[in-house]
């Protein structure tokens, strides 16, 4: 099972990196995506696939005769959930933005274009 999670790792990782050398924001901003994805599922076959029981040690029992789950694994993939979103989110807005103000997503029109010299709506606070 470990080999199946492997090959897609090595598929994600792929597909992240073709999408991130594009010249269009939005195909970037999918395989930053990808990516965030292809690093979830790497730490989560790092941690062990196979069925173990919980870290859950019984009275008198040696944790060196114990085989249990590993949590950690488990603490980083959530965490790394919550950056990642948090990270697509302000690429959302930031890529939204350019395009209101550059009326293109290629990113070299957008390094050729001029801004406009009208100054910036106020944010609402």
């Amino acid at each position: 099972m470990e080999v199946v999670f492997a090959a897609l790792v090595g598929l994600f990782f792929a597909a992240a990196i073709y999408l991130m050398l594009s010249k269009f924001s939005i195909r970037i901003m999918l395989g930053i995506a990808i990516l965030g994805n292809a690093v979830n599922l790497l730490l989560f076959t790092a941690g062990r696939i196979t069925p173990e029981v919980p870290p859950i040690i019984p009275q008198g029992a040696s944790t060196l005769d114990l085989a249990a789950a590993n949590p950690l694994p488990q603490a980083l993939i959530l965490t790394a959930i919550v950056i990642s979103f948090s990270f697509l989110a302000f690429l959302l807005v930031l890529t939204y933005r350019a395009y209101q103000d550059l009326k293109t997503d290629n990113t070299g029109e957008m390094l050729a274009a001029e801004p406009d010299e009208r100054p910036l709506p106020p944010l609402g606070y």
